[in-house]
């Protein structure tokens, strides 16, 4: 029997990024159909949609506006298919508790950590879900500190993580690593340093795209 092959995966993505919530849910689809057949090692990159955004965030409707010209009507279309794509996966968007984009250097600091004490994934989902599902803040560090608790970190080091600002340089420095790379746009999914798959996929293209680069091995 073959060694399966060994997929190193950096998923670069916003917490505050709806594509990244279902392009992670359809990798981790594709990751159960391929079973036994690959060993996965995967890494979450920051990557911020908004890096200037102020302390107190901007309405989700004017910014969308703002940003992209979006029209009310083009938003609301928009959004149902986001949610339903999001449905198709298992994620929930409850994009009316959705009201204001953040800043989410801090969120990154804290999965920089937690990627450090073995719960990324974790963390990941769980912020994802905060944001999109229970429409809560994601630059609040009280809502940093409980989602943390709630995947079984320690909710004392995540406070002090954040109020002392650690790992500031090394989410800065990776941010700017993948934009040198030429990474612009979320979520993008590097694969052994060598294979780019872009945006909310479908689980189906990862599962082929992946067995594909597992066989090349």
């Amino acid at each position: 029997m073959s060694a399966p092959a060994v997929l190193k995966i950096d998923f670069v993505s916003d917490v505050v990024c709806p594509w990244c919530a279902v392009g992670l849910k359809s990798l981790e689809r594709a990751l159960q159909n391929l079973g036994d057949d690959v060993s996965v090692d995967i890494h979450f990159q920051p990557f911020e949609l908004n890096p200037q955004m102020a302390a107190e965030g901007e309405d989700v409707v004017e910014h969308l506006a703002r940003k992209y010209g979006s029209t009310p009507e083009q938003m609301a279309q928009n959004q149902e298919a986001i949610r339903q794509r999001g449905a198709d996966v298992g994620f929930t968007f409850n994009m009316d508790r959705r009201t204001r984009i953040v800043n989410t250097f801090d969120a990154h600091r804290l999965l920089h950590w937690a990627a450090l004490e073995g719960h990324p994934a974790e963390l990941k989902q769980a912020l994802l879900k905060a944001y999109f599902t229970d429409g809560r803040d994601v630059s609040s560090h009280d809502v940093l500190v409980d989602v943390a608790t709630q995947v079984g970190l320690d909710g004392v080091e995540a406070r002090h993580v954040l109020a002392e600002s650690r790992y500031a340089q090394d989410v800065r420095a990776q941010e700017q690593f993948y934009q040198s790379q030429g990474i612009r746009a979320v979520p993008s999914v590097i694969v052994n340093d060598r294979y780019l798959i872009q945006g909310g996929q479908p689980a189906d293209v990862f599962e082929q795209t992946l067995r594909k680069i597992a066989a090349e091995q």
